[in-house]
């Protein structure tokens, strides 16, 4: 009887067994690791697709915020994580191909390390004051900035951060002395900014947007070589007297560098039909994105074009991490 019983269920076992292994990808939760503090733009834009992707793919998907050194301890967290596709990182410009510059050693190839999965958004920055200070334009900002150097601060989510470089372009262009103070996140900065610690910062529009529409912040210009919709009254940077100042900064998935192709396939088409859905669309414009919805080849292109781009802007503005 023993013998008879071992032979039926061991069969049963194996091919139960089997069947667990070919379970195709996924087959258990997912986490998408933010590199900011929670309720910024890369933050929101994590948690408006997550939920998506939860319905699609048929198994939870996580946000978790790893803030540090302006995105980059996130990142070369997942530069580290299994390649399996349930590590995935809300990649951003600034930690992804500029702070590799900027840093000694950032612990991660941004190439060889980070396998791209779809660039899901591209955002504009605001460029905006505290009232308390006497200026209404880009002009009048940098006539004010050059009649007091050095006294003026401006914020950011963190050193990188495309919330920085664009304060350290606008320095090196308009030919002024900005000062820079990282904060871990674009909310905390703003909240220096309302409480006057800081005087003017360049924010993601999603952060921007709700303090300058209710007037607490006063909105000079956006960042984008395009007006944007959200504002259309704002001016860019380049039309304000600085022409060719563009900095587009993008939220992208990304996921460990050995990653199956199948899995990032499948991880890619998943954001290429959410992208496509007009009520994700509708929800990135209201936040002041454009939703966008690469593919792997395509954001591998945008990511090694940035990286040339930003190692120049880098190099020939002598910009260093603080």
């Amino acid at each position: 009887m023993k013998r008879l019983l071992c032979a039926v269920l061991i069969p049963i076992a194996l091919a139960f067994s089997l069947e667990a292994v070919a379970q195709p990808f996924p087959n258990k939760p997912i986490r998408i690791l933010v590199g900011f503090a929670p309720g910024g733009n890369t933050d929101v834009v994590a948690r408006i697709i997550a939920v998506r992707m939860q319905d699609l793919l048929g198994q939870p998907v996580l946000v978790e915020n790893k803030p540090g050194a302006g995105g980059v301890v996130a990142t070369d967290f997942i530069a580290k994580a299994p390649p399996d596709g349930y590590t995935l990182l809300m990649s951003s410009l600034g930690p992804h191909t500029v702070s590799p510059f900027l840093m000694k050693s950032v612990g991660f190839d941004p190439v060889a390390d980070l396998a791209p999965v779809s660039n899901v958004a591209v955002n504009s920055l605001l460029l905006m004051v505290n009232p308390a200070l006497p200026v209404k334009s880009v002009p009048e900002l940098i006539a004010y900035a050059k009649a007091n150097p050095g006294k003026l601060n401006f914020g950011s989510s963190g050193v990188g951060a495309t919330t920085h470089l664009s304060g350290e372009v606008f320095n090196s262009m308009a030919g002024v002395k900005l000062v820079h103070v990282a904060f871990k996140g674009g909310p905390p900065a703003i909240a220096a900014l309302l409480a006057g610690d800081l005087q003017l910062m360049f924010a993601n529009l999603s952060d921007a947007l709700p303090q300058v529409k209710s007037g607490k912040l006063r909105g000079l210009a956006v960042t984008t070589s395009r007006r944007v919709r959200q504002v259309p009254e704002l001016p860019t940077v380049a039309e304000s007297g600085l022409p060719g100042f563009d900095v587009a900064p993008w939220n992208g998935l990304v996921a460990p560098g050995k990653t199956p192709t199948e899995v990032i396939a499948k991880l890619s088409d998943t954001v290429q039909r959410i992208a496509k859905e007009q009520a994700f669309r509708d929800k990135m414009f209201e936040i002041g994105s454009e939703p966008l919805g690469d593919t792997p080849e395509q954001f591998r292109a945008t990511i090694n074009q940035d990286i040339q781009r930003w190692g120049k802007i880098v190099k020939d503005a002598g910009i260093k991490a603080e």
